[in-house]
């Protein structure tokens, strides 16, 4: 394990700590499991999955996973236990770890706040002498605040990735120029095989491949076929890819012409859009007025976006900071986030036009991490 950032996720956990103490809490379990994943784990130890974390007052950080093997090769914590130990059952696992730590009875202990209620029955029930505590403003909701604002080693990554990014997008664009990219699935499949061996781990998501035939839609069903891809039309392709945990998040549109007024009126407007909000990027800026100017500029050319301006990126593909036009709409931009912008619009006959990048805020303005765009072919 690399003692830097060994050093990186105890910091973390210290945060976490300190938060407990604050408040008088002994321990926060967090999970990331079947049916219930949260990658907050992976940011606070750097396990990737199947494990539980408690992270006490005390600033200890304790991994109980599945696999001990992947444990003890990727994760930085102060101890490892093995799932099976503990039969296997999570209220068993955490009251065991309580008792390690010599955390006891009438302890206030934080679960997480995605907790099934018959599970919380469950702790309540075989830990009859603990306070748990599940509410939705706890200590996942507080790592989820830490999570958006970007450290030194984060941001060392989304450069690593963006790269890796953008050389995919100019390979991409040369292929469908070529001819050699011609359908849904072989943008789709170029971009896995492409990115795996340029050291990424998975796509950040599933691809989204549709071309002119199946543009209209958001998010196209299926992700994407044997259809065809930069075909006469608007086509659009949604995509990124992980390192070390990490996503990027890019929306290429590839028109061939020749394309209609309507098509062309919609291209215009998005550019313009992405313009308009990327000028306003910078922290101290409420992402809804961000996201309100950008929907005022469509409304204008008698069109609606039906999606957010954005979203935060980072171990997952929509967190923290949000990018949208609704009133419980809190944030504001601040060094260290990571957003993207991807104005759209669609419609049934004309086809979809997106366009998404990602953007680093600094403390004087915001940092284009990828060089995504609008291909006319």
């Amino acid at each position: 394990m690399n003692t830097e950032i060994h050093a990186t996720y105890a910091a973390r956990r210290a945060r976490i700590a300190g938060w407990l103490r604050d408040r008088g809490i002994a321990a926060a379990v967090f999970e990331d499991r079947e049916g219930r994943r949260d990658p907050t784990v992976r940011y606070l130890s750097g396990q990737p999955g199947d494990s539980f974390l408690l992270v006490t007052a005390a600033g200890r950080g304790i991994l109980v996973s599945w696999d001990v093997n992947m444990a003890q090769a990727m994760a930085g914590v102060d101890e490892i236990l093995a799932y099976g130990d503990f039969e296997r059952r999570p209220v068993r696992a955490v009251l065991g770890v309580l008792a390690r730590e010599g955390i006891g009875p009438g302890a206030q202990v934080e679960l997480p706040s995605t907790l099934a209620y018959p599970e919380y029955i469950r702790y309540a029930e075989e830990g009859v002498d603990y306070d748990f505590l599940c509410r939705e403003d706890g200590a996942d909701e507080f790592a989820r605040g830490l999570r958006a604002v970007k450290d030194d080693f984060e941001i060392a990554v989304y450069r690593r990735a963006s790269a890796i990014t953008d050389e995919l997008i100019d390979a991409l664009e040369a292929g469908v120029r070529k001819g050699t990219i011609s359908t849904e699935a072989d943008a789709a499949l170029f971009l896995e095989r492409e990115s795996r061996a340029r050291g990424c781990e998975s796509m950040g998501f599933e691809t989204l491949s549709a071309g002119p035939a199946r543009s209209f839609g958001i998010h196209a069903f299926p992700a994407y076929t044997a259809g065809g891809f930069g075909t006469r039309g608007l086509s659009i392709l949604d995509f990124g890819v992980c390192r070390e945990g990490y996503t990027t998040d890019v929306t290429l549109t590839f028109v061939r012409g020749p394309v209609s007024p309507a098509q062309e009126r919609m291209i215009a407007l998005v550019e313009e859009a992405y313009r308009e909000a990327a000028g306003m990027l910078r922290p101290g800026v409420p992402t809804v007025e961000i996201s309100r100017r950008v929907d005022e500029m469509f409304a204008a050319g008698g069109f609606k976006m039906p999606h957010a301006l954005g979203h935060g990126i980072g171990l997952e593909a929509h967190e923290a900071p949000a990018m949208r036009n609704r009133d419980d709409n809190p944030w504001v931009l601040a060094p260290g986030h990571v957003v993207t912008l991807e104005p759209g619009l669609y419609d049934p006959e004309a086809g979809g036009v997106r366009l998404e990048n990602d953007f680093l805020i600094g403390p004087g303005g915001a940092e284009a991490l990828t060089r995504s765009r609008i291909v006319r072919l």
